[in-house]
């Protein structure tokens, strides 16, 4: 068997239009590819970088070139987990070595991983960046027929006009809203007894992950949702008493190996599981597709998102997402 090599790209892919949460709005998702070859077999991963967490695409792709000798020696998934933190770099090179071993195997990586059954096909949310209720509203008229779950992305001010469009827009969709840190306590309790009657299902992430300690003991008519403040592993107990459903993402957990066993932790621990991702291809969204398997929530719209994904993708009937085939990933 040949030396295992690393190659780390950078890729740009231009969003429909342009993406807006709270934090501000993008046009384009630039992500990072490493790609691990052993000759004949070849195993892909990619991740989007993502300022929040201090990461850039310059960063992330340093960090994933200081591995090659280490890769060229053969690392695998357990020696990386010890010598890269989580996050995206690592996320990307994981799910390399996944598909590196699912390719040189014949295997495909829901076996190596131990799960028990083939991944089948999921229903995602679709997402609704914010912006004025009407054009808010305009998109769920267009999308509902075939996208019966919608995650509205919220800001605070005006939120609740833009629930109420949406809810007019299309009154049989199950909603979910997500403010991305942009709420404060009081609106938190303004809000939620309102998008409890308009059917929200449940909120992510409503205040800065720093403050979150202010939700222990809050009674919220609607079940509350950790993305900025759930990590890895470790993040978990601390969330205890704060929510009831934890995002689990491969950027922030540092790739597929420990996003199964977090969810796995999760599920333990009584928290309901949403598989998310950031804007990104279907190489991306595909190791995904197995946390989400068992997961309550599935948000894995990436693609959708872009005015084009990779070739091949994975294959979208509306909100149904089928699994990746063996060309894409795993």
């Amino acid at each position: 068997m040949s030396a295992q090599q690393l190659t780390v790209r950078r890729e740009i892919f231009p969003i429909r239009g342009a993406f807006r949460i709270s934090r501000g709005a993008k046009t384009e998702a630039a992500v990072v590819v490493a790609e691990v070859a052993d000759g004949p077999h070849r195993g892909r991963g990619e991740c989007v970088p993502y300022a929040r967490y201090g990461e850039s695409v310059d960063g992330v792709v340093a960090a994933l070139e200081t591995m090659a000798d280490a890769v060229a020696s053969g690392l695998d998934r357990a020696a990386l987990a010890r010598q890269m933190p989580p996050g995206a770099a690592r996320n990307a090179l994981d799910c390399a070595l996944w598909d590196l071993e699912a390719k040189r195997s014949g295997v495909p990586v829901w076996k190596l991983a131990g799960l028990t059954e083939p991944p089948g096909p999921l229903v995602t949310c679709y997402t609704l960046s914010v912006d004025e209720p009407e054009i808010m509203a305009a998109a769920a008229r267009e999308r509902a027929p075939r996208h019966p779950l919608l995650k509205m992305k919220l800001t605070g001010e005006g939120d609740l006009d833009r629930v109420r469009a949406v809810r007019a827009a299309a009154p049989a969709a199950r909603l979910v809203v997500d403010a991305n840190e942009g709420w404060t306590l009081d609106q938190l309790h303004g809000f939620a007894p309102v998008l409890a009657g308009l059917g929200v299902e449940m909120i992510e992430q409503p205040l800065p992950a720093g403050q979150d300690e202010a939700l222990r003991g809050v009674d919220c008519p609607v079940p509350l949702g950790a993305d900025e403040s759930c990590h890895g592993l470790e993040s978990l107990e601390r969330l205890r008493g704060l929510y009831r459903v934890v995002n689990v993402k491969l950027d922030k957990t540092g790739g597929l190996t420990e996003a199964l066993a977090m969810t796995r932790a999760a599920h333990a621990m009584g928290f309901e599981v949403m598989v998310g991702c950031m804007v990104a291809t279907s190489l991306a969204m595909a190791p995904a597709m197995l946390v989400g398997q068992g997961a309550r929530y599935v948000d894995l719209d990436g693609p959708l998102l872009l005015a084009r994904d990779r070739e091949p993708g994975l294959v979208y009937d509306g909100a149904v997402v089928q699994p990746p085939v063996a060309a894409l990933w795993g």
